[in-house]
C-alpha cells in the first residue's frame, strides 16, 4: 500500500482521468469526423457514444464505492465475476492496448513537428523513431523517481493542455457561419447512409473515451475512496463537452470536403485556416504538451495495471516489485520495451496513428465489456446493496446500457481489429501460463480451455490474412 504521502487528492485524480483522456485524439477529431460523416452523423455519434460511456462511467463510479477492496479495477471486476483466465485477458488487453495507445502519442508529435521539419515526416520515418525512442526513455526514468511526482507534473500539464482547446473553441464560435454549418449538415458529397456514415466513426469515440478509468486504475493512491467514481464523473462531463465542440464547429468555418483532406493534427490545420499560420503553431505547441501528458498518464496506468495483476497473482509476481520510490518499476521496463518495439513497427505501416487508434480502442473493449457485466451481476444479485438499495434498479439499467454499447462497438469495429485483437491475445497467454505454473496451480479449467482455443483461432486467421494481404496495416 501507498504511504500517505503519496495518496492523491480528488484533483488530482481528476487529473488522471482528463489527462488521460486528452491526448492525441482530441486534436485528430475534426480530420476523423469530416472523413466520415457531416455534423448530423457527428451529432448521432456523439449521442451513442456519449450516453454508452457514461454509462460505463457511472458503472466505475458504482463499483468503486461497492467494492472498494478491488485495486486497479478494470481488470479486478473480471476476474471477480468470471475468473482467473478471464481476468487475465481483461488485465493483458487494457495493458497492450495501453501500450498501443502510447505508440499513437509519438506518432502524432512527430506528425506535428513534420508540418514544420520534413525530416519527421508523417511521424514514422527513421528520425522520428530515433527521436520517440529518446523520448520514451526519458520519461521511464522520470517516472522511476516517484509516482507523486509524475502525479504532480501530470496536473500541471492537464491544466497547460486545455488552453490551446479552449483558445480554439472560442475563435471558432466568433468565426461561426450557419449557411457553412447547414451546407455540410448531411456530409456534403459523402457515399454511404447516415447509419454507415455514423459507424465509420465508432472506434474513434472509443479512443478518445479511454482513460475515462484513469481514478479506478489508480484508486490504492486515492486519499478518500469516494473521490474515484466523482473524479471519473467529473473529467468525463468536462472532456466530452470539449470534444464535441471540436468536432462539430469546424463544420462552420470550412466546407467538410477541405477538413477532411487536412494532415493530422487537424486541429492546427483548421485553426491555420481561419487565424493564419500562427494558429498552427499555437496548436502544435498545445498538442505536444497535451500528447506528452496524456503519455505520462498512461505510462502510469501501464505500469500499474501490470502491477496489481501481478498482486492478484494474474501476472508473474516479478512484476510485483517495487523500486525503492513505490514505483513497479519491473513492470514499468516491461511496458516501455513493448512501447519501444512499436514504435519501432511503425516504419511498415501506411498509415501509423489511424492504426495504433483503432487497435487501441479494439484492444480496450473486451475490458470495458467485462467491468459493464460485472456491474450487471453485482446489482442482480444485489450484492452490497444492503446499503442504499433503492439503487439496485438503476444500476441495473445502467450496466445493461454500458454492456451493449460495449458489445456493439466490437462488431462495429469490424472483423479485421477483431481478429488483430486475437493475433495480441493469445500469445500474450504465456505470460498467464507463467504465472499459473509459478504458483503451481492448474493453467486452464474447462471454460478456459474454449475461450483459449477460440483466441488461438482468431490468431491463426490473423495472422494468414496479414500474409496474404487481406489484412494490411
Amino acid at each position: 500500500m501507498a504511504s500517505t504521502a503519496q495518496k492523491m487528492s480528488k484533483m488530482q485524480l481528476t487529473a488522471m482521468v482528463v489527462g488521460g483522456m486528452v491526448g492525441a485524439g482530441i486534436f485528430s477529431l475534426p480530420r476523423t469526423f469530416a472523413n466520415a460523416t457531416g455534423p448530423l452523423g457527428a451529432v448521432i455519434a456523439w449521442l451513442i457514444a456519449g450516453t454508452g460511456m457514461y454509462m460505463l462511467a457511472r458503472v466505475f463510479q458504482s463499483l468503486a464505492e461497492r467494492k472498494p477492496e478491488m485495486d486497479a479495477g478494470v481488470f479486478a471486476y473480471a476476474r471477480a465475476g468470471f475468473g482467473d483466465y478471464p481476468g487475465f485477458l481483461s488485465a493483458f488487453g487494457y495493458w497492450i492496448g495501453s501500450c498501443i495507445g502510447n505508440v499513437s502519442y509519438w506518432v502524432l508529435i512527430k506528425s506535428t513537428l513534420g508540418a514544420f521539419f520534413p525530416v519527421f515526416g508523417d511521424g514514422n520515418t527513421v528520425v522520428a523513431i530515433v527521436v520517440a525512442s529518446i523520448g520514451i526513455w526519458l520519461f521511464h526514468f522520470m517516472i522511476l523517481k516517484g509516482v507523486q511526482q509524475a502525479a504532480f507534473i501530470n496536473s500541471v500539464v492537464t491544466v497547460a493542455k486545455i488552453v490551446p482547446i479552449l483558445v480554439f473553441i472560442v475563435i471558432l464560435i466568433f468565426a461561426f457561419r450557419m449557411n457553412l454549418f447547414r451546407a455540410n449538415l448531411y456530409g456534403g458529397d459523402l457515399t454511404g447512409n447516415i447509419f454507415e456514415q455514423v459507424r465509420a466513426t465508432m472506434l474513434v469515440t472509443v479512443f478518445v473515451f479511454i482513460g475515462i478509468e484513469g481514478a479506478s486504475v489508480y484508486s490504492r493512491y486515492a486519499k478518500e475512496r469516494a473521490d474515484v467514481g466523482r473524479a471519473t464523473i467529473l473529467g468525463f462531463i468536462g472532456v466530452t463537452a470539449l470534444m464535441v465542440l471540436v468536432t462539430m464547429l469546424p463544420y462552420a468555418v470550412l466546407q467538410r470536403a477541405d477538413i477532411a483532406g487536412m494532415r493530422q493534427p487537424s486541429m492546427a490545420a483548421v485553426l491555420e485556416a481561419v487565424v493564419g499560420h500562427w494558429g498552427a503553431i499555437f496548436v502544435s505547441l498545445g498538442l505536444i504538451v497535451s500528447v506528452l501528458g496524456a503519455y505520462l498518464a498512461w505510462s502510469l496506468i501501464c505500469a500499474e495495471v501490470l502491477f496489481a495483476a501481478a498482486n492478484t497473482k494474474d501476472m508473474p509476481t516479478v512484476f510485483a516489485k517495487e523500486n525503492a520510490n513505490k514505483v513497479p518499476a519491473n513492470a514499468l521496463w516491461l511496458t516501455n520495451v513493448i512501447v519501444q518495439l512499436l514504435v519501432i513497427s511503425t516504419y511498415f505501416s501506411r498509415d501509423a496513428f489511424a492504426l495504433m487508434l483503432n487497435l487501441t480502442s479494439a484492444m480496450s473493449l473486451i475490458p470495458y465489456l467485462f467491468v459493464a457485466a460485472y456491474g450487471f451481476m453485482v446489482s442482480r444479485r444485489g450484492e452490497t446493496y444492503e446499503l442504499r438499495p433503492e439503487e439496485r434498479t438503476r444500476d441495473l439499467i445502467i450496466a445493461s446500457i454500458a454492456g451493449i454499447y460495449t458489445i456493439f462497438m466490437i462488431f462495429a469495429g469490424g472483423l479485421k481489429f477483431i481478429l488483430l485483437s486475437a493475433v495480441l491475445y493469445a500469445p500474450g497467454t504465456a505470460l498467464y501460463i507463467w504465472a499459473r505454473r509459478e504458483q503451481g496451480k492448474t493453467v486452464f479449467i474447462t471454460p478456459d480451455w474454449v475461450i483459449f482455443i477460440v483466441a488461438v483461432i482468431g490468431a491463426v486467421i490473423g495472422i494468414y490474412a496479414l500474409a496474404t494481404g487481406m489484412i494490411t496495416l
